[in-house]
Formats: structure tokens, C-alpha cells, sequence
């Protein structure tokens, strides 16, 4: 059973969940249901990946969301293409938060007469019965949707996010909407918003339920970061929301708002040039630079063509490709260019001293006396250690070396293989 909300006069009555949206505009506040705003897609994501799609070529019709929870991303989408939207939630009190939340980026846009919004429909039912939702809608076109962007609930606490353990299943969407797009060249337009766990042999599979509606259809797979070395989103563009050519993109979310994402992308000939990580460990030595590099672009495949581009020697001495570290041994610097390339970088600097004395309270005393004799004025702690021990071994170089009126800083970083500290310099005006 399908029901309409009215968005254009939506009530906030009985939604007790609004928070401001730490990533938004002070003062738009977003409402949602049933604890849903942990699971909602921050704005100035939702917001950077709808400016990504107002560069494609979509077809006319609605853009849809048929499990839309507190209406986020379709907003967004909404506002920023100036297009009309249909969005289904299973819950009604999510379907009615959905519609509040259309109106208040409506109202803060002052868009509340604007086509795109008066014509938007919010429905609360199954998304996977497209004939009921549409009749509720009033919506008769034969073939209305442009673009369906699907982000299926799945477990919280889940390690795995199985296909299976999606809601509703991918495929079930897809053999209900399919009659629905509007046609053109490229096929019908999919955004698919994936738990950053799906393992590549999921993504295949992924890709084996898209082909077997739409054979052939053109993809690209997006994975989106904002920062502290983890995939916030991985999603899965196609037909005409993807991008021609291209079949790889890694967008790093600035942490300022109002500034541009960095966007890498590779396509699928350029991938396989870039894209194998071939690791040679060999003993660190004093001199060369480690650099400690974003995780979340590594996994992403990508990592290889934003080192070719930031170096010209050949990088493959990787002392870790695993964990939020990946550690990278060079022989000269990477030439950084300006805060995109920044953003990918934890810490790169130059070995000065090779220390094998325990990182603990006897051995940091050591530590000091040897930054010290480099001129340090600040080491930040770049490894793994135990959240007992990190304050106090940090705070104690804090406190020593700022008694000392160095004029360097760098961090210290440890060789996985050798389990040796490698004590680093920033070779920089400001710190990494």
C-alpha cells in the first residue's frame, strides 16, 4: 500500500530527530526518523557527487530513489540539477522526513515555487511495486525516470555486507524499474551506493546482476573518502551517469567547506598500466624518504596513477600496504602539487636516524635526545600503538622538544618488516 506526503506544506509534527548537518550551512537542519541520521549521507558529499552528475548527459524524466530513508542524497540531486524527483521510503515516518527535508533545501535555495520542487513526489511504500507508487504519485508517463539512485539499507554491525543482506535487493529493483527509464543511447542512468566493504569478487557479482538486465552497459565505480584513511562510499555509476571512458574514479572530500573534491580517474587501459602494487622490502637506510600515503586511495586502485604523476621513479618499495598506514620507501622527494595532492598524504619526510630502542616510558627520553640532535622542534607519532600508551608518549614529546627551540619537524614511523623506528624529517615549510 503506496501513500503521498505533501512536501510543498510537509509537517515536522511527530519527527523528534533534527540535528545541523556538521558538513552543511549553518542553520539547514535536517530531520530524521528512527535513527537514521548516522546512516544519512553527509551534505557536502551528497552535494559534491550531484555537481559530478549535472556534468552528464542524463535523459528527460524524474530522478528516483526508490528506498530513499530521510531523503538526503535525492535532494540534493534535486536542488543542484534543478530536476523533479520521486522518492519511496519503506517507513513512513522516513517518507515524511523525506519530504520536510525536500522543503527545507527547497526553502533554503529559495526554490519553494521552482518546477523542480512543486513537481517532486514523496511516497511511503514498497519501491520495489513501481506501478502502485506511480499511480499514488500521479505520474502516467510511460517512461519517466532519468536516473535512479539506489542506497539499500544493510546491517550495522555486519563485517561482511553480503549482497544478499541488502533491502531491498538490487536485483529486485532493477527487474522492477527497468520498463520505467527513459530511453537513450547510453542506456538507463544508475547510481548505486555500495558498502565500502564489497570485496572486488562482490563488485563482480554486482556487475554480473547490472549485465544481466543491461549487458554491456557503460559503469564506472567511484570510491569517495573523506579523509582518515578510509572509503566513506563506494558506488557503482552507469549508463548515462557514468563517466565515457573512464572506469575508475577516487573523489577525497576536502575537510574546508566550499572547496573543490580532488578527483582521480584512470580509464580502463590506464588502469591496468597503473593499477598493480609490486612490493620489494628492503632495509631501511638513513637518507631516503618514507612517505605514509591515504589508505583509502590505495584501495581504491588508483593509487599508481597519482604516484606516476608525483613521481618519476619507479615506486615499489612498500613497506606496508595493509592498515590505515601504507608505507612508501623512495629515493627523492614527491613533487607535491599544492592541497589536492597534500590531501593524499599523511606524512613524507626523510630518515635521519634509525632507532631500535623500545618506543615506551625508558626509550623516549632516547628519542628526544636524538631529535634534539636534529634540530627538531616536533615529532608526531605515525604508528600503531596502543590508545593507552599514545597520549602519554606523545605528550612527552611534546613537552620536551618545545623547551628546545628547534627549527624542524617530522614524525617517527615504524619499518613493519624490520620492527626498527624510523625517525623522519618534513623537508618543508609547514607540517605534514
Amino acid at each position: 500500500m503506496h501513500a503521498r506526503w505533501d512536501h510543498v506544506n510537509a509537517s515536522e509534527e511527530g519527527l523528534t530527530e533534527q540535528s545541523q548537518d556538521k558538513t552543511a550551512p549553518m542553520g539547514l537542519m535536517f530531520f530524521h526518523a528512527k535513527e537514521g541520521q548516522p546512516l544519512s549521507t553527509p551534505w557536502q558529499v551528497a552535494t559534491a557527487r550531484s555537481v559530478m552528475l549535472a556534468e552528464r548527459s542524463l535523459a528527460e524524466g524524474f530522478l528516483l530513489d526508490c528506498a530513499c530513508g530521510s531523503g538526503l542524497q535525492l535532494a540534493a540531486h534535486a536542488s543542484v540539477l534543478k530536476r523533479p524527483m520521486i522518492g519511496i521510503e519503506l517507513d513512513p515516518q522516513r517518507a515524511q522526513a523525506t519530504a520536510k527535508n525536500l522543503q527545507i533545501v527547497a526553502n533554503h535555495s529559495r526554490s519553494l515555487h521552482a518546477p523542480w520542487f512543486e513537481q517532486s513526489v514523496v511516497i511511503s511504500g514498497d519501491g520495489t511495486h513501481p506501478k502502485g507508487a506511480l499511480e499514488v504519485g500521479g505520474i502516467e508517463l510511460e517512461n519517466p525516470i532519468a536516473l535512479l539512485h539506489l542506497d539499500p539499507a544493510r546491517p550495522r554491525n555486519s563485517r561482511t555486507h553480503g549482497l544478499e543482506e541488502m533491502a531491498p535487493r538490487l536485483d529486485d529493483v532493477f527487474a522492477a524499474w527497468a520498463p520505467y527509464f527513459a530511453p537513450h543511447p547510453r542506456g538507463p542512468g544508475l547510481l548505486l551506493d555500495l558498502s565500502p566493504r564489497l570485496t572486488p569478487l562482490q563488485q563482480k557479482e554486482v556487475e554480473g546482476l547490472v549485465d544481466a538486465v543491461w549487458p554491456n552497459v557503460e559503469r564506472t565505480w567511484v570510491w569517495t573518502s573523506r579523509g582518515r584513511g578510509r572509503v566513506d562510499r563506494l558506488a557503482l555509476w552507469l549508463g548515462t551517469a557514468s563517466k565515457q571512458g573512464i572506469a575508475r574514479q577516487f573523489v577525497r572530500i576536502p575537510p574546508t567547506l566550499g572547496t573543490q573534491p580532488m578527483v582521480l580517474e584512470a580509464s580502463l587501459e590506464g588502469l591496468e598500466e597503473h593499477q598493480k602494487i609490486n612490493t620489494l622490502v628492503h632495509p631501511p637506510k638513513r637518507g631516503e624518504y618514507v612517505s605514509i600515503l591515504d589508505a583509502a586511495l590505495l584501495e581504491s586502485g588508483l593509487m599508481g596513477v597519482w604516484l606516476s604523476r608525483v613521481s618519476k621513479e619507479p615506486m615499489n618499495r612498500w613497506a606496508s600496504v595493509e592498515g590505515r598506514r601504507p608505507q612508501l620507501h623512495h629515493d627523492k622527494r614527491l613533487r607535491l602539487d599544492g592541497y589536492d595532492d597534500e590531501m593524499l598524504v599523511q606524512a613524507t619526510g626523510r630518515v635521519v636516524e634509525l632507532i631500535r630502542d623500545p618506543l615506551d616510558e625508558t626509550g623516549i627520553d632516547r628519542i628526544v635526545e636524538i631529535a634534539i640532535e636534529n634540530n627538531m622542534s616536533a615529532v608526531t607519532l605515525r604508528l600503531n600503538i596502543t590508545p593507552e600508551l599514545h597520549p602519554r608518549m606523545q605528550g612527552s614529546l611534546d613537552r620536551q622538544l618545545a623547551r628546545r627551540h628547534g627549527g624542524r619537524e617530522g614524525f617517527l614511523a615504524r619499518h613493519p618488516i624490520e620492527d626498527v623506528l624510523l625517525l623522519c624529517v618534513c623537508e618543508s615549510d609547514s607540517k605534514n
